[in-house]
C-alpha cells in the first residue's frame, strides 16, 4: 500500500472533523474522497500532506512513518481548487519553481517542464501568464506543477470545483487519461459523485467524520453498504419504505404484477433525453419515476398507475437520521 491511514482523529474545538479513520490507499492508483461538505475528506487529505496535524492515530506513506513529518518533507503535490499559481510568472515559471528551489541542474528543469508542458497540452502557452489563460489551463498547469519534482502522492482538493459543468467533465475525462500515463498514487477530494464514478479506480465514502464504505465505483454503486451511500451515489426515490433508483421502477397502466404499489400522476417532466415521472401513493407523497419519450408515451396527470421495482433492482430500507453523539 502506498498509504496507510490508522486511526486517525481530529477535532475542532467540540466539532470531531474526523472520527477513528482506516484507511489504505492502494499505490498506483486514483482514489476518491467522496462525500458532503463538512463531513471530513478535505481534513483527511490535508493531514495526509502535512497540512494538518492529526490528534490521533498514524500517516505512513511509502513504508516512511509520516505522521510528524512537514509538510516538504513528505513528497507529496498538492492542487487546490483555486489554482494558487504565482501571477506574475510565466506558466514556464510556475511549473519550473518547485525544481528550482531545490537547485536542480538548469537543462534538467528545461527538459522536464518542456516534458510536462506537453503531457498537460501547455506547450503552446508556456511564455503566457496565467491571467492569460482559461480556467481548465491554469488548473492543468497546476497539477503539472505539482507533478514536476516526480511526487511519492499527488493529492488534489476539489480541483474541478471552480469552474463550469462542461469544463468540468473535459478535465476529469483528461485526468483519467493522464494518470493512465503518469501511474502516480493519486487521491482526490469530491463531493461530485458523478466525477467520483466516472474517474476513481476506488471510492472512499466520508459523512460525519466516519468511513461509510469504501470500494470500486461499481461495487458501491450495485451493492451499496446502507441508505446513505445509495442515497449519495446516484438519484434515488422512496417506494413503500424502501430506496430504488427511479430507472428501476417499472410503471403499468394496470395491475399485473404481485406487490405492485398503486399510486397516481401528479407530474410529468421532460429533462433532456428522460422523463421524470411523480407519482402519490399511499405511503409516499412522490415517488419518481424516471423513462425514455417512448415509454412515457400517453401517459397523463391524474392517471391511476401501478409501482413495482424491475427484476434485479437495487432496494436498501430507508433509515431514520442517525443519531448525534452526545
Amino acid at each position: 500500500m502506498s498509504i496507510e491511514i490508522s486511526r486517525v482523529g481530529k477535532k475542532f474545538g467540540d466539532f470531531v472533523a474526523l472520527d477513528d479513520i482506516n484507511l489504505s490507499i492502494p499505490a498506483g492508483e486514483l482514489t476518491a474522497l467522496l462525500g458532503p461538505s463538512g463531513g471530513g475528506k478535505s481534513t483527511l487529505l490535508r493531514i495526509i500532506a502535512g497540512l494538518e496535524s492529526a490528534d490521533t492515530g498514524s500517516v505512513s506513506i511509502e513504508g516512511v512513518v509520516a505522521t510528524h513529518l512537514p509538510a516538504q518533507k513528505r513528497n507529496v503535490g498538492f492542487v487546490f481548487q483555486h489554482y494558487a499559481a504565482f501571477k506574475h510568472m510565466s506558466v514556464a515559471k510556475n511549473v519550473a519553481f518547485g525544481l528550482e528551489i531545490r537547485k536542480r541542474p538548469k537543462q534538467e528543469v528545461k527538459d522536464r517542464v518542456a516534458e510536462l508542458l506537453d503531457l498537460v497540452h501547455l506547450s503552446q502557452f508556456a511564455h503566457r501568464l496565467p491571467a492569460q489563460l482559461s480556467g481548465g489551463q491554469r488548473q492543468r498547469m497546476a497539477l503539472a506543477r505539482a507533478l514536476a519534482v516526480e511526487p511519492t502522492v499527488l493529492l488534489l482538493d476539489e480541483p474541478f470545483g471552480a469552474l463550469d459543468a462542461k469544463v468540468r467533465k473535459e478535465l476529469r475525462e483528461w485526468l483519467r487519461r493522464l494518470h493512465d500515463e503518469v501511474h502516480v498514487t493519486t487521491v482526490f477530494v469530491t463531493h461530485d459523485q458523478e466525477e467520483a464514478l466516472e474517474v476513481a479506480d476506488q471510492i472512499v465514502v466520508i459523512n460525519e467524520g466516519r468511513i461509510e464504505q469504501i470500494g470500486s465505483p461499481d461495487s458501491l454503486y450495485d451493492r451499496p453498504a446502507n441508505d446513505f451511500v445509495m442515497s449519495f451515489l446516484g438519484p434515488v426515490t422512496s417506494l413503500a419504505g424502501r430506496l430504488v433508483r427511479p430507472h428501476d421502477i417499472d410503471l403499468a397502466e394496470r395491475d399485473g404484477v404481485l406487490g405492485s404499489v398503486p399510486g397516481v400522476i401528479t407530474r410529468i417532466q421532460r429533462v433532456g433525453f428522460e422523463v421524470r415521472i411523480g407519482v402519490r401513493t399511499d405511503e409516499d407523497p412522490e415517488v419518481t419515476v424516471t423513462m425514455t419519450k417512448t415509454h412515457a408515451r400517453g401517459l397523463e396527470r391524474g392517471s391511476k398507475v401501478w409501482l413495482v421495482p424491475t427484476p434485479g433492482a437495487i432496494t436498501v430500507p430507508t433509515m431514520p437520521p442517525r443519531a448525534l453523539s452526545a
